[in-house]
This record gives C-alpha cells, sequence and structure tokens, in this order.
C-alpha cells in the first residue's frame, strides 16, 4: 500500500466537496430549501476562503463581495448546466464580482491617492507665518476698534475675556460681543460679502 500525497487528498476533498456541493444545489432546485440551505451555507464558507486569499488587505469587503457573490449564484441558477462542475461555474461568478470590486475599488482609490513628497517639492516655509500674520493685520485693521481689540487680545495674544476686559477698559459682555461680531464681520469679509 502507497501513502497518499498531499495533493492527492487535497484533490479527493475537493472531489467530495464538488459531489456534495452539486448535489445539494440540484435538490435545492427541485424545490427542497433544506438542502439549498446547506448548499448556500456549505458554499458560503469556500467562498470566504476563496475572497480572503484575493484580498488580504480589505478584509471588509469580503463579506460585501460574498453576499454579492451568492446572490448573483442565487440569481443565475437556472444558467448552470448540469454536466459542468459546480464550483467552476460559482467561481467564475465570484472571479466576476471580484474584478467588479477592484474596477470599483480603483477607480475611488485613484480620487484619494495620496501624494508622497519624497523629493523635498514642499518644504516648511520661514515666509508663510508672516505671510499669514500680514493678512490677519490687513483683515484686522478693516475693523473697527470694538470688534478689532477683543479679537487681537482674546483671539490672537490668548488673554481671558476677563483679562482682556480689564485690558481695554471695556465690559466683559463687550468684549464677548465685540469677539463674536468682528469674527462674524471677519468670515463676511473674506466671503467677499463686506
Amino acid at each position: 500500500m502507497t501513502a497518499d500525497t498531499a495533493d492527492e487528498r487535497r484533490e479527493r476533498a475537493m472531489s467530495a466537496t464538488e459531489t456534495d456541493l452539486r448535489a445539494c444545489f440540484v435538490d435545492g432546485l427541485h424545490g427542497d430549501a433544506a438542502r439549498y440551505r446547506r448548499f448556500l451555507d456549505g458554499l458560503s464558507g469556500h467562498l470566504r476562503a476563496y475572497l480572503r486569499r484575493r484580498l488580504p488587505r480589505a478584509q471588509a469587503d469580503v463579506e460585501d463581495i460574498l453576499q454579492e457573490t451568492l446572490l448573483a449564484v442565487h440569481n443565475a441558477r437556472h444558467t448552470y448546466r448540469p454536466e459542468q462542475p459546480l464550483t467552476a461555474w460559482v467561481h467564475a461568478i465570484a472571479r466576476y464580482k471580484l474584478m467588479d470590486f477592484f474596477r470599483a475599488h480603483s477607480r475611488r482609490e485613484a480620487l484619494h491617492e495620496p501624494f508622497e513628497d519624497d523629493g523635498g517639492l514642499f518644504v516648511a516655509s520661514d515666509v508663510e507665518p508672516a505671510d499669514a500674520r500680514r493678512d490677519v493685520g490687513v483683515l484686522l485693521d478693516a475693523l473697527p476698534d470694538r470688534h478689532r481689540l477683543p479679537i487681537q487680545l482674546v483671539k490672537l495674544e490668548g488673554l481671558s475675556v476677563a483679562e482682556a476686559a480689564l485690558r481695554s477698559g471695556m465690559s466683559e459682555s463687550a468684549v464677548k460681543v465685540g469677539v463674536h461680531r468682528g469674527l462674524k464681520a471677519l468670515a463676511a469679509r473674506i466671503r467677499g460679502r463686506s
């Protein structure tokens, strides 16, 4: 007696799986709901393994593609020809669903492709803070004192409302109102509605 090789054992297991799934599927086509359920359960396990091997980094998508494939198998069950292997027919459907996923995923990912700056194209600019400070200064100069001063003290210098009120001689509520109305006026000015 010769010992079975791993390939022979795998081939026998695949043949047994094919035979069992095919028998359940055919019985299901003839109205046996319990056997059709068994077919779907057995097929789910095999397809899940098939999809996981092909989507190692997209495990969250495996279940979605599995469900789409099972639905496609169910909807196309009338096209199955009993003389052909069931697993080949199912894998053809699964491959189409997988290709649909890859096409949709590649289009979506192309829109969100990260920009990698290995060449030093963008470097930190010493000019940016000075430019920003100048731009903020120009915007603030357009505001009346009752709005500009509270924004400078509270938002730019980081003082509390009470400290800003003491330094400016305004009441705390006037400082709060000044910040609020000043920021609103700045936003409107930036949007072009001065």
